[in-house]
């Protein structure tokens, strides 16, 4: 996924979630909010005099009723930027000039190298240094379980772009694929998070979402085919034989063959319905 791609998929999250920001502060960097009764997005601009223009990722505002309580400059950093050093002391300025409240800068980072740079503190003035506030992958909870991940999706894909390699991987994807995927933002959230995956991981979320073994869910096996025209076929051809190789048969040949030269997608589907629980490749296969 190009690096532009990913970043408009995570500043999205919280364009979707702006709760997000205050649990990741609250949670994860035990920072402490003032009180508020509402999140709300805010403009991102931030005009100046001269020609040059700062835009922050997303700004979110956390108020008691019509009262700006705390500003959050959110900025998605993929690699150091020396530059940054001179534009986030602007964006929070301006936010506080603009709310009349505390600011705080917030910063999501992909690696430790980029989280490590981001960390430094800035010196604005004399006696003013700003600390970023930052997230590298090691600091993002690894989501496990269905209650959380069924109260808050964007965190479940915060948890598995991070932990692609964690050894709870398989618990983390299971959950988003059961848990997330049904949720009105599940298709483009799977979409985001299966292009970040290392190979394993992604197979493995395949897995899950054309069968499910013990999960098997319909919504999660249509959402895998689904936009499938000329590909129907061999995608559908394709995730039989993954169900099979990943429940230990041994897939002759021949049956290779004829599985993917078969072009009748409800024959083809019902051999994946039998594939589930199937004692035999005869029961799968015989009609």
């Amino acid at each position: 996924m190009p690096p532009s791609h990913l970043h408009e998929r995570l500043v999205d999250l919280f364009r979707q979630r702006p709760q997000l920001a205050a649990e990741l502060l609250t949670t994860v960097l035990d920072t402490q909010l003032p009180e508020y009764d509402h999140a709300r997005l805010e403009s991102g601009d931030f005009p100046d005099i001269n020609p040059t223009e700062y835009r922050a990722d997303i700004v979110l505002v956390f108020a008691e009723g019509t009262t700006p309580a705390l500003g959050v400059v959110i900025e998605i950093q993929l690699q150091p930027d020396k530059d940054k050093t001179w534009s986030w002391p602007v964006y929070l300025t301006t936010l506080r000039a603009r709310l009349k409240c505390p600011t705080i800068l917030l910063v999501l980072c992909p690696d430790q190298r980029t989280a490590s740079h981001c960390r430094k503190p800035i010196t604005v003035a004399p006696e003013f240094t700003l600390k970023p506030l930052v997230l590298s992958p090691a600091d993002i909870p690894v989501v496990t379980d269905a209650v959380t991940a069924t109260a808050n999706p964007e965190l479940t894909v915060l948890s598995a772009i991070a932990h692609g390699r964690h050894p709870d991987r398989e618990a983390i994807l299971t959950v988003l694929a059961t848990c997330v995927l049904p949720g009105p933002e599940g298709t483009r959230y799977i979409d985001l998070v299966s292009g970040l995956l290392p190979e394993a991981a992604r197979h493995f979320l395949e897995s899950v979402m054309t069968a499910g073994y013990e999960y098997q869910n319909e919504l999660i096996r249509t959402y895998y085919f689904e936009g499938r025209v000329e590909g129907e076929a061999s995608g559908e051809a394709k995730a039989l034989l993954k169900v099979l190789r990943k429940r230990g048969f041994e897939i002759p040949d021949a049956l290779v063959t004829r599985v993917e030269g078969n072009t009748d997608i409800a024959q083809l589907d019902a051999w994946l319905d039998r594939a589930v629980t199937a004692e035999s490749l005869d029961e799968v296969f015989t009609d």
